[in-house]
């Protein structure tokens, strides 16, 4: 039986800490795993990786060249300044609207779309492009992760009606994956009747596994009639689909038409991704010896920890120390998460010469909780026990580095341990302690933990906290 609250179902005795000790070996793992079994072919009739990247590209062509015009008017390169909350300011959006052609409205949704993509990151109140930005244009997986990112989004894009309880509302976005699989499976139209069917079937089954009161039995909304009574009438399901439907089209998941509804290719695609739990084939991780940092890390993401290292030395010995370092902590400093723990694990492998380098990254927000890991480390401390050298906030900084790290380059069911992992007292005290740590990536990294958690009253809870961060609330 699940509760209905997370945080009394959630409430752990034993004090478990935010990030282990080991806090990338989660990430590497994610990617490890991908290697022990072939890669499913995807459907037939599926486009090309570069066919769905250029869709990708068209969806969310607005965004991007809103995101570029920021970067080029706003100084959002050097953490511009939008509102707090992220949303752009009236005189930009004016100034926007009149430089790009495009409404006001489009600009708020445009700049809306690209902060869930992850084209835009708000830290501090301050925007920046994102890594996939930079990307964007050559990177065909990285487009496709930032299209995604939006799909699992789709809740967001699209408000749902202020009218009908957000309890109602969540159930309805806990039952749409089974939708999209119907819809998915059945490679073609399917009718909103058997839509709302299967969905009506979906909610009483979520109501079931929690022993509450019968769907049907239950007035979510109170509605005044034409003579002034109240009457008292169920969910207004037929309504709360039509909601999902559009927020899906929104984002350029499925086709409406005349009383049906169809996935688009990069809809079907998606959906079959995650049904299959894989990601997006990785290259061979030969000849990382003649390769950058970065590119080498790619590479070594793919080995065991053993290998791994064997990889590292041989890297390092082709070039001098220093020189190598630098090119490590620039690797740190990019927007992969899982590349930043890796350049760490490199650094551990140079030892003593890379202490001076390590030690100046403490300066560094992004940096500092794996720089102070290192030295802790290399000061002789335990690995199991470096961990509490770092401060609350840094250990959650680390652990959401670390879930942006999975949700990138791994699969849904690390992600969900990822997150029981990191309970401590609470949920609700976890996800403010996420909210409050600022990373550019909590909205993403909470809308696919939501995404990939399979217990429905966590995951209603951690979709709510993205919505909070999303929307600037508290």
């Amino acid at each position: 039986m699940t509760s209905r609250k997370p945080d009394e179902q959630l409430a752990r005795d034993s004090r478990l800490r935010l990030v282990s000790p080991r806090s990338v070996a989660a990430a590497r793992k994610a990617v490890t795993d991908r290697r022990t079994r072939p890669a499913p072919r995807p459907p037939a009739g599926t486009p090309a990786t570069a066919d769905l990247a250029n869709r990708a590209r068209a969806s969310l062509a607005d965004a991007v060249r809103l995101t570029r015009w920021a970067e080029r008017n706003l100084g959002a390169a050097d953490g511009g300044r939008p509102a707090p909350t992220g949303a752009l300011p009236a005189p930009d959006v004016e100034r926007a609207a009149d430089e790009l052609g495009l409404t006001h409205g489009q600009i708020r949704v445009g700049w809306d779309r690209a902060r869930l993509a992850g084209l835009v990151e708000v830290h501090g109140g301050h925007a920046r492009p994102g890594w996939r930005l930079r990307a964007w244009d050559r990177d065909d997986t990285a487009v496709l992760r930032g299209w995604v990112a939006l799909f699992d989004a789709w809740s967001l894009v699209h408000p749902a009606p202020a009218d009908i309880a957000p309890a109602a509302v969540a159930e309805v976005v806990e039952a749409m994956p089974q939708l999209l699989s119907l819809l998915q499976l059945s490679a073609g139209p399917v009718s909103v009747p058997d839509l709302l069917d299967l969905l009506g079937q979906r909610v009483t089954e979520l109501r079931d596994e929690r022993c509450e009161i019968p769907y049907e039995a239950e007035p979510a909304t109170a509605l005044t009639s034409a003579a002034g009574a109240a009457e008292a009438r169920p969910v207004p399901l037929a309504r709360l689909l039509r909601w999902a439907l559009g927020g899906l089209a929104a984002v350029d998941a499925v086709t409406l038409g005349p009383a049906r509804a169809t996935l688009t290719p990069l809809g079907s695609w998606a959906v079959w991704v995650k049904l299959e739990q894989i990601c997006v084939a990785a290259q061979s991780p030969a000849g990382n010896i003649e390769q950058s940092a970065a590119a080498m890390l790619h590479g070594c993401a793919r080995l065991t920890p053993g290998p791994a290292r064997a990889e590292y030395r041989a890297w390092l010995a082709a070039r001098p120390v220093g020189h190598a370092v630098a090119e490590l902590i620039q690797a740190a400093r990019g927007e992969d998460a899982l590349l930043r723990g890796l350049a760490f694990e490199a650094l551990r492998v140079v030892g003593a010469p890379a202490e001076p380098e390590v030690r100046a990254t403490v300066r560094e927000p992004a940096l500092r909780p794996y720089a102070l890991l290192w030295l802790a480390e290399h000061d002789g401390i335990d690995p199991d026990e470096a961990q509490d050298v770092l401060t609350a906030e840094e250990s959650t900084w680390l652990w959401v580095d670390t879930a942006a790290a999975i949700a990138d380059h791994g699969e849904a069911e690390l992600l969900a341990r990822h997150l029981d992992s990191a309970v401590r007292t609470t949920v609700p005290r976890l996800l403010d302690e996420v909210r409050a740590v600022g990373h550019p990536r909590t909205v993403q990294v909470l809308v696919a933990l939501a995404a990939a958690h399979p217990d429905p009253a966590l995951a209603k809870a951690v979709r709510r906290a993205a919505f909070q961060v999303h929307t600037g609330g508290a």
